[in-house]
């Protein structure tokens, strides 16, 4: 490639210059005919259209590369190597808890599945969500749908009780109310100056967050009498403590929120916090700006950019990233999973397809993680196999792709090295799957890891198709997920809903400070529903585990996100109690508002 682009420079100038001498080597089989004529001769106009279309390949999958760049540049350079690999690797293999001897990871892997086909095979002829059919001489799996489970009454009147009691709220209240208990806003310090503090400084932090997250700007919660929330106030606050350079302190206030979270009886029946789903919020962005794409299907005729963000299982958020356009969110999942701060890190990721690929599936299982996509169009799904003689029964037909066990043992060393180097941050997740999936052939060590991947994702389409259970699980976990986006778009609703930032930075401080309201507002409902919970148990009112289950703090009702915009705590709450529960006698009309997850 390098030796062709040098030869083109030397005939720039040149009207018929000799082309005898150009190298042939860029030159491949779909470019062939165009290139050479019938005389073998090349031909200059299709040679450099070869050369730039093989660069342009190239430079995406960054077998070639440009120094310095920011995303040009060789990842690759990044990762541990030599002397410093050496003295790594049996620390890397400890913390990975994965051999060095690749035969010895293959034959747990092949164990495990084994296990999953013989399972399949044994429950097939009582799985009546599953079937085989012949199709052009090839079997293929059909799987129907799941329907939806009538929800119990006792449920249905859970949720009505809960929603009659909890108090309702102007949108500043819960805020400084979950400050006051968590002390999040005291994560936010001063761009330079991290001493730097004044009277009321936390309302002032909490008035520029709600205008962020609701988008409604700083005019609306300006008060003159208030010094806390005077224009100028919220101007040198906004420019000081909430943005580009400072925004990363909001992880560390995200995760005293996550915390927080997971000391609530309520939430620990939800879940341990162990899993965690990823999705996509689209916004449109109307404003002129590089950090947007088009895509019809979200955005109509503009741009827009994706908020691609995580939950764990008991409804807190665990941040996310802004991503341009609708591109495939499989690097920025990895990426946002490594920069996780809270205590307890997921370890089961949910997604949906879109989100997938066989390499992403290689490095979840490298780096100890549980990838299990909710998955489309299974009956195309390819299933592979180690063991060319195992004996499925009724399945084999399905197991008719086989792993390159070769291809992975001689990339190991390699495979691990990546693995590491991204458990140890000193390569980014991003731009090392750019250079593993770009282009139009992987490079050996992602064809390697690809190849690793369809091992687990096997297993998981497996277990897929023989749990019902399973599927369920999945798809309550992902309608929480968009339940989230539900409160957040509510949230998020000035200037039509739209992103009017026209940086990157401006765009992921905004955001995530979305991301960050979101969590306290789904914070404060959660120690509301618990203390009713509480107060209804004390009533003698029978509350089942199943139904507190299936509860959610994803509801909006209890908020006014419009208007009366004040910032003031009573002392009570102010000190650490609460807010009186309504009665429900006196409760007025209206919808429970809680998702059926």
């Amino acid at each position: 490639m390098l030796e062709s682009l040098a030869f083109l420079r030397t005939i720039e100038d040149h009207r018929k210059p000799n082309l005898a001498s150009a190298p042939r080597g860029v030159i491949n089989r779909a470019w062939r005919s165009l290139v050479l004529n019938a005389d073998d001769k090349v031909d200059r106009h299709a040679y450099t259209f070869c050369a730039l279309e093989r660069l342009q390949d190239a430079l995406r999958r960054r077998d070639v590369y440009v120094a310095p760049s920011e995303r040009w540049a060789n990842p690759r350079a990044k990762l541990l190597q030599g002397a410093a690999w050496e003295v790594a690797r049996p620390e890397v293999s400890r913390a990975l808890g994965r051999s060095a001897d690749p035969q010895l990871e293959l034959k747990k892997l092949g164990n495990q599945l084994d296990a999953a086909y013989q399972t399949m095979a044994a429950n097939l002829p009582t799985n009546t969500a599953v079937r085989i059919e012949r199709t052009a001489g090839r079997d293929r799996l059909v799987l129907t749908p799941l329907d939806a489970l009538p929800l119990p009454p006792s449920l249905v009147a859970l949720r009505t009780q809960v929603a009659q009691r909890l108090p309702r709220t102007d949108i500043p209240d819960p805020v400084l109310e979950i400050h006051a208990r968590t002390g999040f806003a005291d994560a936010f310090t001063h761009i330079s100056e991290r001493n730097a503090r004044v009277e009321d400084l936390a309302i002032s932090i909490c008035a520029v967050l709600i205008a962020e997250a609701c988008n409604i700007g700083l005019e609306p919660l300006v008060r003159p009498d208030v010094p806390a929330l005077t224009r100028g106030r919220l101007l040198w606050v906004q420019q000081n403590y909430v943005r580009a350079e400072t925004i990363a302190l909001a992880n560390l206030a995200n995760a005293w929120l996550v915390e927080a979270q997971s000391k609530i009886a309520l939430a620990q029946a939800w879940g341990g916090g162990e899993v965690a789903t990823a999705d996509g919020l689209r916004f449109v962005v109307p404003v002129r700006t590089l950090n947007a794409a088009p895509n019809p299907k979200y955005f109509g005729r503009g741009h827009g950019a994706t908020y691609f963000n995580f939950a764990n299982n008991q409804f807190a958020g665990l941040g996310g990233v802004v991503v341009p356009g609708t591109l495939k969110d499989g690097p920025y999942l990895l990426a946002g999973l490594l920069q996780q701060q809270s205590d307890t890190q997921p370890t089961v990721i949910i997604t949906d397809a879109g989100s997938y690929s066989d390499q992403l599936f290689g490095l979840f299982w490298l780096l100890g993680y549980q990838f299990s996509p909710r998955l489309a169009d299974v009956g195309d799904a390819r299933l592979w196999r180690l063991d060319r003689s195992a004996d499925y029964g009724p399945v084999n037909g399905l197991a008719r792709n086989r792993i390159n066990r070769e291809l992975i043992a001689r990339n190991w060393d390699d495979m691990l090295r990546v693995a590491g180097s991204l458990k140890m941050g000193t390569v980014g997740a991003v731009e090392l799957m750019r250079s593993l999936q770009s282009g139009s052939r992987a490079s050996r060590l992602g064809q390697a890891l690809a190849e690793l991947g369809r091992i687990p994702k096997t297993v998981h389409l497996l277990t897929y198709f023989d749990d019902e259970e399973h599927r369920r699980f999945i798809g309550r976990q992902l309608t929480r997920h968009e339940s989230r986006h539900s409160l957040a778009r509510t949230t998020f609703h000035g200037r039509r809903g739209e992103l009017r930032q026209r940086y990157r930075e401006g765009q992921e401080d905004q955001l995530g400070a979305l991301g960050l309201v979101v969590n306290i507002l789904v914070l404060w409902t959660t120690l509301y529903m618990d203390r009713v919970l509480n107060q209804l148990r004390a009533q003698g009112v029978t509350v089942n585990d199943e139904d507190v289950q299936r509860l959610s703090p994803l509801s909006s009702i209890q908020f006014n996100f419009l208007g009366r915009y004040h910032f003031a705590l009573p002392d009570v709450i102010a000190h650490g109690g609460f807010r009186p529960l309504r009665d429900p006698a006196d409760a007025d009309e209206f919808d429970p508002g809680f998702d059926d997850s």
